[in-house]
């Protein structure tokens, strides 16, 4: 094979582990993905920081106010502060008998920081859960070191994943979630696995990548010595 043909093969196939990049980013999740309706569950709010050049530095959910829950509670996360706060609704609902005019509406996290290569868990109890819808979205946002915020408030689902999808819990029958403990890899990782497999592959390209240009090396030297 020419030399000048295989260097463009290796220029290719660079540019294509280079693209695995943006694929193989991580989202806010929300864990385990299902939970009982009418129930009480914990959720853990996965956040990964996605920056190579920033930590991020504050999380903030916001809860449905079209189906709110009236008890939520946190679980301390040793370096931050959580906060969560109460608006009032945009119009009555009533319960377990009680008429609610204002419910929680976000829970803040401040004071500490996940590095880049890094991930953070901040769990929380809520319920009872709805039972007149068959998900839950949970708005977020996340505030890097300099003043960034990226916003994972798009619906998730469609024909096409969303760049920014909104953390969600889908609601089952009573008895049908999947406990917290007991969740699968695909429950719980929300595409880790996906994401893995495209790393392993972009390293095996990689080292596609190395081998070439190795025989470039020795083919440019042995034809240079004839």
């Amino acid at each position: 094979m020419p030399v000048r043909r295989i260097t463009l093969v290796a220029g290719l196939a660079a540019v294509a582990v280079l693209g695995l990049g943006p694929a193989a980013s991580a989202h806010v999740t929300a864990n385990p993905r299902t939970a009982d309706k009418g129930g009480y569950t914990k959720i853990s709010f996965r956040v990964p920081n996605e920056r190579d050049d920033a930590s991020t530095v504050k999380l903030v959910v916001h809860l449905p106010q079209d189906h709110p829950i009236t008890s939520v509670s946190v679980r301390p996360v040793p370096g931050w502060t959580a906060k969560v706060e109460e608006a009032p609704l945009p119009k009555p609902v009533t319960v377990e008998g009680t008429q609610l005019t204002k419910a929680p509406s976000t829970i803040t996290w401040t004071g500490g920081k996940i590095d880049p290569g890094q991930f953070e868990e901040f769990d929380v109890s809520l319920g009872p859960l709805p039972t007149d819808t068959d998900r839950l979205l949970f708005p977020s946002e996340q505030t890097y070191t300099g003043g960034e915020v990226v916003k994972w408030d798009q619906t998730p689902g469609g024909a096409a994943e969303p760049e920014h999808p909104a953390p969600s819990v889908t609601l089952v029958a009573q008895g049908s979630a999947t406990p917290a403990a007991a969740a699968t890899p695909s429950d719980s990782d929300d595409g880790t696995d996906d994401d893995t497999a495209r790393l392993l592959g972009g390293l095996g390209l990689v080292a596609g990548v190395l081998g070439v240009g190795t025989g470039v090396f020795a083919l440019t030297r042995s034809r240079s010595r004839a």
